[in-house]
């Protein structure tokens, strides 16, 4: 016989039970996400492939990569508060704005300069807490002996000047990648900042470049098109025997920035096996180029308006400060108003902004040819990524997006070190001299 009342402890636990809020569940299930993130964070090699640097960062009788520089994004202490494992440190030269041999020059000593900063990290600064790699199973090993894991990059084969066989000596000195121009045509490359000008050297590579193509594949460095131009990355594609990468650059569909690749790119790297390294850098991230050029076009107005003149910057700002006193006054007030309310700037991107460069990537072109870049020191960095100790925001936002731990583990490096060995599995057997 059914009872027709409940008893009273039961139905105290019933009342209970529905006036609790739901949030604890909540709570303890965000507890439970945070903590799998965490896990899967130290189990996995994080990877960044574009940090920049420079060598007064690198000396002993100065704060330094070891001790801590607190406007650096990144250095030694930071990477280990943020479970960051290993960085490809970059050789960076800008484009001197003519090609000849005094410039090169300057640029190749510049390399130099930094090739032996970032060997004097590894080799006597901290040499018990870094290690350098050259090839994907040096950075297993540094990573398994607790150490970090430094790479080396070259931005910008300018410093290469007109002789190939430096290409083996950055080799030689642990580079593993080489973009062949950055924002400015190289004696090699045009490079995407023709989209932006109108202006074009090669369309695309110079028959020097085409060279380097090759002495690449045949020294093993990976082959970086993140600055060049479009015509120059297809035409790299149709001479590469080695899949390359794209070391730090964002989706074209998301953010439309010459320095984005469209899915045409995209889906070439897919064929040629590379791998597209994702960078977080806020104007790559989320961009807004319709009010960008709104914004432009009044300031090219009120410049005309004033005779402000100047092709860069410095020039401009010397313009302006030529001006009368109250003209120059009238000129800033305007200026503010153009770009601090007419046309404000947008809100910062957000690690989720990030991700959604990586989703759409996996979506497009699949998992096995995505990476993570962050161009920290260089500009980059978005809201809760700012700098090397908040590298576990991204693994979070990867487990929240349901990720899997083989999942995370590709994007973070395994994909990047596949690439790698390719590159070099390619230059033993040029090497060799087969085909």
């Amino acid at each position: 016989m059914a009872h027709r009342f409940l008893r009273p402890a039961l139905l105290v636990a019933l009342l209970l039970a529905l006036l609790t809020p739901a949030r604890p569940a909540r709570a303890q299930d965000e507890a439970a996400l945070v903590a799998l993130a965490r896990a899967i964070h130290g189990r996995v090699m994080t990877l960044d492939t574009h940090v920049d640097i420079s060598p007064s960062a690198f000396r002993a009788d100065t704060l330094n990569y070891v001790t801590g520089i607190a406007r650096n994004q990144v250095d030694i202490p930071k990477m280990e508060a943020g479970g960051l494992d290993a960085v490809f440190l970059i050789v960076y030269v800008g484009q001197a704005r003519t090609i000849d041999s005094a410039a090169m020059a300057a640029a190749y000593a510049s390399a130099i300069e930094k090739f032996e900063a970032i060997h004097r990290l590894t080799d006597s600064l901290a040499p018990t807490r870094v290690g350098l790699a050259r090839t994907a199973v040096d950075a297993r090993r540094i990573y398994a002996s607790g150490r970090k894991v430094i790479f080396i990059g070259i931005e910008n084969g300018f410093s290469v000047g007109t002789d190939l066989s430096r290409i083996k000596q950055f080799a030689d000195l642990g580079g593993r990648y080489l973009s062949l121009a950055h924002n400015g045509h190289s004696q090699f490359s045009d490079s995407n900042t023709g989209e932006r000008d109108g202006v074009w050297l090669h369309n695309g590579l110079s028959p020097l470049g085409r060279e380097a193509v090759a002495e690449l594949n045949k020294w093993g460095i990976m082959i970086d098109i993140s600055h060049p131009s479009k015509a120059s990355m297809m035409q790299t594609l149709s001479l590469t025997t080695a899949p390359i990468i794209a070391s730090h650059s964002g989706v074209r569909a998301l953010c439309d920035h010459s320095r984005n690749l469209d899915d045409e790119q995209l889906l070439g790297m897919k064929k040629n096996g590379g791998v597209v390294q994702l960078v977080a850098f806020n104007g790559y991230v989320k961009c807004n180029p319709a009010r960008d050029a709104e914004r432009q076009a009044a300031i090219d107005v009120l410049r005309t308006h004033y005779g402000v003149t100047g092709a860069n910057p410095r020039d401009v700002s010397s313009s302006v400060q030529a001006l009368p006193e109250d003209r120059r006054n009238a000129y800033l007030s305007a200026q503010e108003d153009i770009t601090a309310r007419r046309y404000p700037t947008d809100p910062s991107a957000t690690v989720k902004d990030f991700v959604n460069h990586i989703d759409y990537t996996v979506q497009l072109i699949g998992i096995e040819h995505v990476g993570i870049s962050s161009d920290f020191d260089g500009g980059g960095g978005v809201d809760g990524w700012r700098n090397a100790s908040e590298t576990f925001n991204v693994t979070l936002e990867l487990v929240r997006r349901g990720y899997t731990e083989a999942q995370i583990e590709k994007i973070w490096s395994g994909n990047l070190l596949r690439v790698l060995t390719a590159a070099q599995t390619t230059a033993a057997r040029l090497q060799r001299g087969a085909r």
